[in-house]
């Protein structure tokens, strides 16, 4: 059962076949699948980047600021959940607390979607319209490599073929331009939230441990963690975390209850994941850079 109680068994979450929210996310998909190519990614971090003088900081403003920013965004490619995105993170957080886990994984539970605050600068050509409702495809979804062949344990894998990468020979074999177990920290993954708030957390020197850096810089990646793709390419170092990403994404996953937790609720739950802010920011609740 999930593990908020919800009435959802775990069969039936990641519903990508008949889904109440099915044409959203279908669309999404295809969307990512035809335009998430190496030359889009490597497009997306030279904008995103932190520290370069070309690419001042867009914002500064705390995690809790930068939630209300994130105010009724709901992701596109969720079959699963139509609450806004700080209602998924509290659930996430809180049955991380309830089962005993480390704080930091707490904490990388309330914050692992936030990346998705990439919307309020996003511009059609990125995939993000600016805005919470518009297009999300280099926003949220199952990321995959790119750079080599786009494995068959994609959801929607028939839109594996209108990727541009997958007719260019330097692209589209099990190694592509990369070297046998290069590590997965030396790929390209498609660009989306989850890569954008790793850079973000780097850049604010979190002490949130290796183990929770890969929790947010990959737990969307499912045809990796959990689909078996990419064997050639990962390290020996990388089948450990993986073990700590799947750890993560059960909660990620399995909290999801559209039953949600009250606005109220989550104001009475600040003071306590302030305390872990505190504890894995040199700044604390200060502003970050965004």
């Amino acid at each position: 059962m999930a593990l908020t109680g919800s009435e959802k068994k775990e069969g039936e979450f990641r519903n990508y076949v008949d889904s109440e929210r099915q044409s959203v996310v279908e669309q999404h998909y295809r969307d990512m699948r035809k335009s998430q190519t190496v030359e889009f990614v490597r497009k997306m971090h030279a904008k995103y980047a932190f520290g370069n003088a070309d690419t001042p900081p867009r914002a500064r403003m705390t995690i809790r600021e930068a939630f209300r920013r994130l105010d009724g965004y709901v992701d596109s490619s969720d079959p699963d959940s139509s609450l806004p995105n700080i209602i998924h993170s509290f659930q996430t957080a809180e049955g991380i607390r309830k089962a005993g886990k480390e704080d930091w994984m707490q904490l990388v539970g309330l914050i692992h979607d936030m990346g998705k605050i990439m919307y309020l600068w996003g511009e059609a050509e990125d995939g993000q319209s600016g805005t919470a409702t518009g297009p999300q495809w280099a926003l949220g979804g199952d990321t995959f490599v790119v750079g080599c062949a786009i494995p068959s344990s994609c959801v929607f894998p028939h839109f594996n073929e209108s990727n541009p990468d997958a007719s260019d020979e330097r692209y589209n074999s099990e190694l592509g331009m990369y070297s046998a177990a290069c590590g997965m920290n030396n790929v390209l993954m498609a660009y989306g939230h989850d890569e954008y708030l790793y850079q973000m957390l780097i850049a604010n020197k979190t002490t949130i441990p290796i183990e929770g850096l890969y929790m947010v810089r990959f737990h969307s990646a499912y045809p990796w963690h959990t689909g078996g793709a990419y064997r050639s390419l990962q390290s020996d170092e990388d089948e450990e975390m993986k073990k700590s990403i799947l750890d993560f994404n059960k909660f990620d996953l399995y909290t999801k209850d559209e039953k949600g937790l009250t606005m109220d609720e989550v104001a009475d739950l600040w003071p306590y994941y302030e305390s872990l802010i505190a504890k894995y920011f040199p700044c604390g609740n200060s502003e970050l850079v965004w």
